[in-house]
């Protein structure tokens, strides 16, 4: 089983997420509101898995993926927004994450796909 923390300062969208995933036989150890909240969160927890809202409150996605892969043993990230990944041009691809699932296409299916 696959541990993974849910980043997104939608409460909506966690919660859907977490079950979503859970149901899909993932295990959800954690999540975080903010940039700032995940990296606490995923350096004491350390998941296997990262899903990174893009669009965070304080520091973005983006960002929050740079630091984790400074990490000595990063997690797998999963970058998700309710935007097209084609908004972000380049962005998904420089950031490290092992890819980009639109919240709206979000399922286990989905992550297993990209993660192995």
């Amino acid at each position: 089983m696959r541990t993974i923390v849910v980043v997104d300062d939608h409460p909506t969208f966690r919660a859907t997420a977490c079950g979503l995933l859970e149901a899909e036989g993932f295990v959800v150890i954690g999540e975080a509101a903010d940039g700032l909240g995940a990296l606490e969160v995923i350096e004491r927890l350390t998941p296997d898995v990262v899903l990174l809202d893009v669009q965070l409150p304080d520091i973005d996605g983006f960002e929050v993926a740079a630091r984790l892969a400074a990490f000595d043993s990063p997690p797998v990230i999963v970058l998700t927004s309710s935007r097209d990944a084609r908004d972000f041009g380049s962005l998904i691809a420089e950031s490290g994450a092992r890819g980009f699932i639109e919240k709206a296409e979000l399922s286990g299916e989905a992550m297993a796909a990209l993660i192995g």
